[in-house]
């Protein structure tokens, strides 16, 4: 595993998942105001991680290798690319998802 520099607690990620949300598909559902509105909070189970890092110090030092995605970044593409692409998603969903390969052209490397 490879660490970003970036660590902050899941229910900050979810918030700024719900944040670009609220940006790129402002037509909210069922009348609600913004998507943080949305987030339930449950009981932890033991053993639940509150949060996820990765020392990326080692990699920098001995390698020199930063990231080109800061967590901002990459997750703001990660929340397009779902929206781009609800047959992915409502494949998951529905049971029907195959495991192939998205985004890759079969003919590359021929």
């Amino acid at each position: 595993n490879v660490g970003g520099h970036n660590e902050m607690t899941n229910i900050d990620v979810v918030r700024q998942i719900c944040a670009i949300l609220d940006e790129l598909r402002p037509n909210h559902p069922n009348n609600i105001s913004k998507y943080e509105e949305l987030i339930t909070y449950v009981k932890d189970r033991p053993g639940h991680d509150k949060r996820y890092a990765i020392d990326a110090a080692k990699i920098d030092r001995e390698l020199g290798w930063t990231p080109d995605e800061d967590f901002a970044s990459g997750i703001r593409k990660t929340v397009e690319w779902y929206l781009d692409n609800p047959q992915w998603w409502r494949a998951v969903l529905d049971g029907s998802y195959t495991l192939s390969r998205q985004g890759v052209n079969k003919n590359e490397g021929r």
